[in-house]
């Protein structure tokens, strides 16, 4: 069961707000399950979910009472990636922030490496730049500041580590985040292409893994 408060955005669209990022993905993997005809998007962030819908087929009052069924049904969580697409990313671990990171961690670079390779990432929800996807990782315990100092510049493909979270710009960007590799140029290429039907790879309930490449 979760805790949401439903507001009313114009006449298309509910704002959906809960308490952390878990309940977000929780609550928008039971709404993706149950979704009626009427619900064109749901769009998540840190701590709400966007139902974008057309009004003819869901009115708002329909859509808001299916919010709170929804919620407040007492039923497991829904696993992220049950219906989520499946994205491996080639990495080389060459960062200029790694080893600064894996210390700031209490971890040598060998063991920072290893656990960013082998945790089971799910894009939590998409933002910032077009195409940047915020990836999260059940288990994943390091909570990682951020550079003190962002830069102006951070070159696309790379990526960095800030808070929960792990993400790979697609392109030149400023940042602030803490970067421990680069993404393989094709793979960086992919991550956002304006005229492809579907522009940005990483959508919210994608499962994601790096496998490491050597430079």
């Amino acid at each position: 069961m979760t805790d949401v408060r439903v507001l009313p955005m114009g006449d298309r669209a509910l704002l959906i707000e809960v308490d952390d990022l878990a309940a977000v993905l929780d609550l928008r993997a039971r709404l993706d399950a149950a979704r009626p005809d009427g619900v064109r998007d749901l769009v998540p962030a840190a701590r709400t979910v966007l139902i974008d819908l057309d009004p003819r087929v869901l009115p708002l009052a329909a859509a808001r009472a299916w919010v709170e069924r929804t919620a407040a049904a007492d039923i497991p969580p829904v696993a992220r990636d049950a219906t989520g697409a499946k994205v491996e990313l080639r990495i080389r671990y060459d960062g200029p922030d790694l080893d600064s990171t894996a210390a700031l961690l209490g971890l040598d670079r060998a063991a920072l490496i290893r656990a960013h390779r082998d945790a089971a990432w799910t894009v939590a929800f998409t933002g910032f730049a077009p195409g940047f996807g915020y990836l999260v990782a059940d288990g994943w315990p390091h909570d990682v500041r951020r550079l003190d100092s962002p830069r102006t510049r951070v070159p696309a493909g790379a990526v960095g580590l800030a808070a929960g979270f792990t993400g790979a710009y697609p392109r030149d960007t400023p940042g602030g985040w803490r970067l421990i590799g680069t993404l393989d140029p094709t793979d960086t290429a992919s991550l956002f292409d304006a005229d492809a039907a579907s522009p940005a790879r990483l959508s919210p309930g994608t499962s994601v893994r790096f496998r490491e490449v050597q430079p």
